[in-house]
């Protein structure tokens, strides 16, 4: 019973509502935008809020048990902190400090700011009124942050290329070329304990677990957290999964500071700004390696450079990828788009590539394009 009603509480929570919304409307801004620049969306515009739980459900399950079955016990006030800036990261749409551990220590602050102003914010069924700073919350705090910024960058290594959508640039020498951005929201329903006494101020009809002296309850509550990056100089597929292998690292990091925290609790405090800062510091790094240098994706003096591959195309059954350079077409050499589409027509039945991958070897693609389709290759590309 305590369990079912801890899943309904969440499906009343309106970080979920909100976070759904906010995919769909990632999805309809990166459809407009893609469209307005290449007159064709890359992948449909409901994809984002496809990915938005189904990236993270693994990691819901594992931390739920984990953190359960622990016990790592956080108050029910810098959950609703921590709602507040969950919605507000939404409203909006300001992903760059849609990192977890930006989000978990801004909640600290909000809960601590509220409780020593004595301020109060009303909504109708409960009143926020902040939490007094103490170790024995900031500890589970701590460690819950550190998990779920350790699943931030595994997700960051697993979707953001997907994710990276093109966009239109003029390169240092006046010709157009590629940048990529990605924009994410992932959601994880994790279950959570917080202490009885507490969550009966807000609602006293809500089932309690008496474990000793001591009465505790379950709350499934939707983690919200996001992604913004931006790749010029190196191709999404080899940049996000070191952005990713860094934000782990971190993830790892914070969990440590936080289980020795447990020894000397001022380190919980230490962990959430190791956090913070770290994560300040790998924004920044990526962000001045990729403004610095030439574009990854430029117009070629020998062939056609993709930009980007529509799903399910023929180019995509071909395997052709972002950043490869399509030197000859049906053996003849191509030089611009105009020329790759003239080249496809002169065999189109049996439409033969012959590509520079990214290692810069020379590989052969084959494909059938039928009579009126040799203009529905799937490929965007920049000439």
């Amino acid at each position: 019973m305590d369990l079912m009603l801890a899943i309904g509480g969440f499906f009343i929570n309106p970080v979920l509502y909100i976070a759904l919304l906010a995919a769909v409307l990632l999805g309809y801004y990166r459809v407009k935008k893609e469209r307005r620049i290449f007159r064709i969306r890359i992948v449909y515009g409901l994809t984002e809020f496809k990915r938005l739980l189904k990236d993270g459900w693994l990691y819901a399950v594992i931390f739920s048990v984990l953190f359960a079955g622990i016990g790592l016990v956080v108050p029910l006030d810098w959950l609703i902190a921590l709602a507040i800036v969950s919605i507000l990261l939404m409203a909006t749409s300001f992903y760059q400090a849609g990192s977890f551990v930006y989000l978990a220590t801004a909640a600290v602050a909000l809960s601590w700011l509220f409780q020593a102003n004595s301020w109060t914010l009303n909504f109708g069924l409960f009143t926020f009124e902040g939490i007094a700073f103490d170790y024995q919350w900031l500890i589970p705090v701590a460690l819950i942050t550190g998990a779920l910024v350790f699943a931030e960058g595994k997700m960051i290594d697993k979707a953001a290329a997907e994710a990276a959508s093109p966009r239109l640039h003029k390169s240092g020498r006046g010709l157009k070329a590629a940048a990529y951005v990605s924009k994410r929201l992932w959601l994880l329903p994790i279950l959570l304990v917080v202490p009885g006494t507490v969550i009966d101020t807000y609602a006293p009809y809500w089932p309690q677990l008496p474990i000793g002296e001591t009465s505790f309850s379950f709350i499934l509550f939707p983690f919200v957290f996001g992604f913004f990056g931006r790749s010029q100089r190196t191709l999404p597929v080899y940049l996000y999964p070191l952005v990713g292998k860094a934000v782990s690292t971190l993830g790892i990091s914070i969990v440590v500071i936080g289980l020795v925290a447990l020894l000397w609790q001022p380190l919980a405090v230490v962990a959430l700004v190791v956090g913070v800062i770290g994560r300040i510091a790998i924004s920044i790094h990526f962000v001045l390696r990729e403004r610095g240098g030439n574009f990854a994706v430029t117009p070629q003096s020998q062939g056609v450079m993709i930009v980007d591959v529509l799903p399910g195309s023929p180019a995509d059954k071909m395997g052709l990828l972002r950043g490869e350079v399509i030197r000859k077409v049906n053996g003849i050499a191509i030089a611009n788009e105009s020329e790759l589409y003239e080249a496809i027509q002169v065999n189109a039945a049996h439409c033969r590539l012959e590509v520079l991958d990214h290692n810069l070897e020379v590989r052969l693609r084959q494909h059938v394009i039928f009579r009126h389709d040799h203009h529905r290759l799937g490929l965007l590309v920049v000439n």
